[in-house]
Parts: structure tokens; C-alpha cells; sequence
């Protein structure tokens, strides 16, 4: 019996799955989702392109070079959202609490089912319905807390099912490569090589004050936690958020177009990347004006999902250019992006080169440790 129960459910190769649902020729086949052009980048790929070493952020050249073969699909994020919503409505009929992780992942909290019905056997009559329902493929890990439900759900892809029982967690993460662990990224990867720890078992032996010294105080920290099983992260009760934004009124009434569009340049990037640490990207770009007249006008366009700084900005910059006619001292300013579905940001960036994706991975990998304030543009600080 769990004292506490954490249900990990994931849509197996989610976007692939969908696509071969609406076209059944593509099931079988290697398939890669992303840009068609020289510049595009894998949004995702089928297990089938995954064994040719084909992955996601990969740039599209690098992939059709590793897999000729592939079937290339542009992909439709409103389509995505669409059989996501699907399997959130049944989830939401049925779990007690959840919380949706992102456009295909899913945390239900268990504790205290076993009681009554059994978790485990609750948690496969709700994949049962979910694959009827929704004709999409998925895999469950279950455990007494989020970190290792996941990892195990990794262990049962594709389409499968996998129980840690209470007490074994450790015994299940020893063999498994410190990659393994959600939050380890290449670089830490790299670093836990080089000091010659490739297993978990390995990792978890080491004192937590070294991987302090390593690796800082919080990070090292959370290495050893996570080595060792531990995860004390509740599952956090679903809530659709449907927008965000971020206003700024002027302590004086200002004409300054240069400081205006610098400050819609801050908001736009932090915006962008509170997007991205949720998991989510938006379709709608809203820009707010109030003169000193207190007479408010907005404009809005929609645009392909994303959370792509460069993109949000452009969109930004153009709505305010066609919104200020006035030429009147300006009070107010504000800027909010809606239509916001659980995604990932590379959708957006089929055009956009690896160096750009990498540079933006890079800045939210500090802003993530320092501070979403960390690290701006030169002209902000002006």
C-alpha cells in the first residue's frame, strides 16, 4: 500500500501520434515534425526516425541526412491542443487532482485510492478510456512521488505501463545513466563524466557537500535528492490560465518612442519566458495604449503558437506602429499574450536557426539560476 501514490501518464511521441491518427498511412513509417526549409528545426519524430539518432531541436538538415527516408509533416499546434484538451476533460472527469505538465504529460495524485479500489489498477482502467476515447497511444509510470513515476514512465515507453512498489525506488533508479534524471541537462551531464560518475547508484555515494562545491549550493543539493529517490514536489492542482501580460504607466506622461519600445522590449522577453518555464505557448499578441487623456486603445493579432522571444517582439513592435496615431503623450503601456495551450516552443521555430534556438536555451538556463532578471539586453539597461 502507498502511503503516498503519484501517477505519471504521458502521450507517447504525441505529435507523431496525432498525425498518424488523421492519416494512417504515416503509422510504420519514420516520420519527422518541424520546418521544411534549410533553416527548420525537429519539433518532434517518430520512434521509428529516433532510431536513426533523429531528435527534437535537431536542425531538419541534420536529420533528413541521419534519415533520408523520413516523411516530413509542417505540423498544426491548433490540432495538438485540440486532442489534448480531449485527454484533459477525461482526466478531469475522473483524477481526483492533477496537473497537466505540458501539452502531453500528466501528474494524478493517488494517495489514499489504495484503500478503496487499488492504484494501480484504477490508473489502467483510465488508460483504458483515455486510448478508446482518444485513439492516441500512452505510458504511466507509478511510484510514491513525481520524479521517479516519470523516470519510470520513460522505462514503459512506447505504450506501456510500469509500478515502482513503495520501498524500491532506489533499487529501480541504481543501473539506470544519471541522464536519466529530469533536470540533468548535457552540460551537468558532461561534468558528472568527467568525475568518472555515469549510474545513478555512483552519483547517490557521492557526499552531498562535494556535489555542493561542484555544482553550487541548491543544484548540488537537488542532485543528491534526486539520485537518492527523493521528491517532495506536490502535484499541483490544474488551472487554465487563459493569457499574461505585463502594464507599465509612466510616473510622467512621455513622447519617447526610443524608451517606449525598449520597455516593450523587456516585457516582451520576460513574457516570452515566463511562457517557456511553464511549458505553454500562446496565439494571440495584444498591445495596450493609454494617452495622457486617459483614452485607451488596444490591438491585438492572431499568430502561429509560440514563445519564441524574436517572433513575440516583431509582433509587438508592428501592432504599436500601426496603434499610435495620436502623436500624444503617452500615459500608459502593456502587453498581453492569449490563446495560451500547453506546447513546446521549438513549433515556432521552423524558421529560426540552431545557433538562435541554442542562444535562447542558453539565456533561460541562466535566468532559470540567477534570476529572470539575470541577464537582459544592453539597451534595457540603458
Amino acid at each position: 500500500m502507498y502511503q503516498r501514490a503519484i501517477l505519471h501518464l504521458d502521450l507517447d511521441a504525441f505529435f507523431v501520434s496525432v498525425e498518424c491518427l488523421h492519416n494512417s498511412r504515416l503509422k510504420g513509417k519514420p516520420m519527422i515534425v518541424g520546418g521544411h526549409g534549410s533553416r527548420g528545426v525537429v519539433a518532434a519524430c517518430s520512434y521509428e526516425a529516433r532510431a536513426f539518432g533523429v531528435h527534437s531541436a535537431m536542425p531538419m538538415k541534420m536529420a533528413l541526412r541521419l534519415c533520408p527516408q523520413a516523411v516530413v509533416v509542417r505540423g498544426d499546434m491548433d490540432v495538438y491542443a485540440r486532442h489534448s484538451a480531449l485527454v484533459t476533460e477525461i482526466i478531469a472527469d475522473q483524477a481526483p487532482l492533477f496537473e497537466k505538465a505540458s501539452i502531453d504529460e500528466f501528474y494524478l495524485d493517488l494517495t489514499g485510492m489504495d484503500r478503496y479500489f487499488g492504484c494501480m489498477r484504477w490508473a489502467k482502467e483510465l488508460r483504458q478510456r483515455l486510448v478508446k476515447e482518444s485513439g492516441l497511444p500512452m505510458s504511466f509510470g507509478l511510484s510514491v512521488n513525481k520524479l521517479v513515476s516519470k523516470i519510470a514512465t520513460d522505462e514503459a515507453k512506447p505504450n506501456g505501463v510500469l509500478e515502482i512498489a513503495t520501498g524500491t525506488e532506489r533499487e529501480f533508479l541504481s543501473p539506470l545513466g544519471t541522464e536519466r534524471i529530469p533536470g540533468i541537462g548535457q552540460q551537468t551531464h558532461r561534468r558528472l563524466r568527467f568525475m568518472g560518475v555515469s549510474k545513478i547508484a555512483t552519483l547517490r555515494e557521492i557526499p552531498v557537500k562535494l556535489l555542493q562545491r561542484e555544482f553550487g549550493r541548491e543544484a548540488g543539493r537537488s542532485l543528491w535528492e534526486r539520485s537518492n529517490a527523493i521528491d517532495v514536489s506536490p502535484v499541483v492542482p490544474y488551472r487554465e490560465q487563459k493569457s499574461i501580460s505585463k502594464e507599465c504607466t509612466f510616473e510622467q506622461d512621455t513622447l519617447d518612442l526610443q524608451r517606449i519600445r525598449v520597455l516593450m522590449l523587456d516585457m516582451c522577453e520576460k513574457l516570452a519566458f515566463e511562457l517557456r518555464q511553464g511549458g505553454r505557448v500562446c496565439s494571440c499578441v495584444t498591445v495596450k495604449i493609454r494617452y495622457a487623456d486617459f483614452n485607451t486603445y488596444s490591438r491585438q493579432r492572431r499568430i502561429p503558437h509560440t514563445a519564441h522571444d524574436d517572433t513575440l517582439r516583431r509582433v509587438c513592435f508592428e501592432l504599436f506602429e500601426k496603434l499610435y496615431e495620436k502623436r500624444q503623450l503617452i500615459r500608459l503601456i502593456g502587453v498581453k499574450f492569449s490563446g495560451l495551450v500547453h506546447g513546446h516552443c521549438q513549433l515556432s521555430l521552423f524558421e529560426d536557426t540552431q545557433e538562435q534556438v541554442a542562444l535562447m536555451q542558453q539565456l533561460d538556463h541562466i535566468r532559470r539560476r540567477w534570476g529572470a532578471g539575470a541577464v537582459v539586453r544592453a539597451a534595457v539597461l540603458k
